[in-house]
């Protein structure tokens, strides 16, 4: 790699100054003159105008606009794009408040949104505490089959402060609550009569919507009243979705789009070396998962899962799969970003003599069992699931992968056949990561374990102020999940992108892929 190369690829790390950069740059042996006519191009300042193309390797038929039903990358980011919450996850990874201008509490059970004034929706109205209402009720139904139902089943009462606030109040304290209504389920959007207006996609954001295409394009123009300075610059947003990461490097590379999420991580050292091409990568929650439906045999014998478990090289999977961008899993989804994530509890290693033990245990010696994978669960999906074939098979176990379709995996396979590849994002708290998909009875408990001491202890550890014994419980409830759970979770992978270098950004947030979702409204054209 050329020292230019080197440093294109330095300028595009999340998180580097143009001080840091210039240092680093001559410490390579870079003229003066090489390094300042790079960083000049990768910190100017923002500025507005151009038409911004996002390529996703997300995205289905089944899409919809309604905010309860999101699955993936595609409509996040068209979301992220339109819409805001009460707050958001910044780029440094604290949280603020979006539409909240200010949050207020004594004891973390009664909670005080001030809303910013004067903010207006995309069809002129302006926002005020009955569309927070409206937008958060939308997900509460008794009917409803939203991820935030879960999330919101701890309010007890919502209630306007005036025009201008919204009081909350939740059965127990909860020291996470504003930082669960940053989750993407949860925008808000114009009060229509006794809902809300969703199938406009009308909402506050940086972008109007445009057109919508389910599983194809979105495009979205530049909101002249967008309430956030300094943000929102692009004249107009095309979100694609470029299923196959082959075509999606190859329309990046031809200049048919200008930025890319899901890096065919195989390549992924050719693409960086690339003329006006910047490869960004960021650590944080997003883990890849085998998901087993506990509600089905075999999978609802403890002892298979555990067989399952310890027949998988992690090692081999993080190198082979990630090529070294992430770290192992250690089958329960709070990763080493996590506050309490359980740095006491060992690591399970492949060990093909534990998993007949535990097949013997099971009474299930020579286990033949279905795993499902496409490469839209997590890019390499399917080669891991060969990958773990072949592991498995030196514990006697006998696993067919099965390759599915890329389309409509989200709604035909994850949470329908009873052995699948899963991505998760993660979340920023455990509760909310535990909540969200390991609770009883989540919306999106994808294994369909059920575990009451871990139920308590969710519900105890919510609320509990004291720090060492809040830390005790979230450990325990890791332990528990790995040795009891229906997730094999062999890897914790880095978000890496690919994006023009006609593209500035500032630091990147590591929440979720694409800058927690918000490409559209934190980047530019340098």
């Amino acid at each position: 790699m050329t020292v230019e190369q080197q440093l294109r690829k330095l300028a595009g790390k999340s998180g580097i100054t143009r001080r840091g950069f210039m240092q680093s740059a001559l410490a390579l042996g870079a003229t003066t003159a090489l390094a300042t006519t790079i960083a000049d191009r990768a910190f100017a300042e923002p500025k507005m105008g151009g038409r911004f193309r996002c390529g996703l390797g997300h995205g289905a038929t089944s899409d919809s606009l309604d905010p309860a039903t999101f699955l993936d990358l595609y409509m996040q980011t068209v979301n992220a794009a339109a819409r805001n919450n009460l707050t958001e996850i910044a780029q440094d990874g604290s949280l603020i408040p979006e539409l909240a201008e200010s949050i207020d509490t004594a004891d973390a059970k009664t909670w005080k949104f001030t809303l910013r004034q004067g903010v207006e929706f995309h069809n002129g109205k302006t926002l005020d505490a009955n569309d927070v209402i409206a937008s958060l009720n939308h997900h509460r139904g008794e009917a409803s089959k939203s991820a935030a139902k879960e999330l919101l089943k701890p309010v007890v009462e919502m209630k306007a402060d005036g025009a201008n606030a919204v009081v909350f109040t939740l059965e127990d304290g909860n020291a996470d609550f504003p930082v669960v209504l940053s989750d993407y389920h949860m925008p808000i959007m114009p009060a229509d009569g006794d809902g809300v207006d969703w199938q406009s996609g009308a909402g506050t954001g940086g972008y109007v919507l445009e057109s919508f295409e389910p599983g194809v394009r979105t495009t979205l123009k530049r909101n002249p009243n967008f309430f956030k300075e300094g943000f929102g610059h692009f004249d107009e947003v095309e979100v694609i979705t470029i299923a196959d990461v082959a075509a999606r490097t190859n329309a990046l590379t031809t200049g048919e789009i200008d930025a890319m999420d899901r890096v065919d991580l195989k390549t992924a050292h050719l693409l960086a070396q690339r003329e006006g091409i910047n490869i960004v990568e960021t650590s944080g929650t997003q883990h890849f998962t085998f998901t087993m439906r506990c509600d089905t045999p075999p999978f609802d014998n403890v002892d298979v899962r555990l067989a399952l478990k310890h027949a998988i090289d992690r090692e081999a999977i993080v190198r082979t799969i990630l090529r070294g961008h992430g770290t192992l899993g250690n089958d329960h989804p709070i990763s080493r970003s996590n506050r309490y994530h359980a740095d006491n509890l060992e690591q399970r290693a492949y060990d093909p003599d534990k998993a007949r033990h535990h097949l013997k245990q099971a009474g299930m010696e020579g286990l033949s069992i279905d795993l499902s994978a496409a490469d839209a669960a997590f890019a390499g999906a399917v080669d891991a699931a060969v990958l773990y074939k072949e592991h498995a098979a030196a514990a006697g176990i006998n696993i067919n992968v099965v390759r599915e379709p890329d389309d409509g995996y989200w709604s035909n396979v994850w949470m329908v056949k009873p052995y699948c590849a899963v991505y998760w994002g993660g979340r920023p708290t455990e509760d909310w990561m535990f909540s969200t998909a390991y609770a009883a009875d989540a919306a999106w408990n994808d294994s369909f374990w059920k575990h009451d001491h871990f139920n308590e202890l969710l519900l105890a550890a919510r609320s509990e102020l004291d720090e060492a014994k809040r830390r005790s419980m979230y450990e325990e409830m890791q332990a528990i999940v790995s040795n009891d759970g229906g997730v094999l979770i062999p890897m914790f992978a880095n978000y890496v992108m690919a994006l023009s270098d006609k593209i500035g950004h500032g630091q990147m947030a590591a929440n979720w892929s694409m800058d927690g979702f918000k490409c559209s409204e934190r980047w530019w054209f340098a």
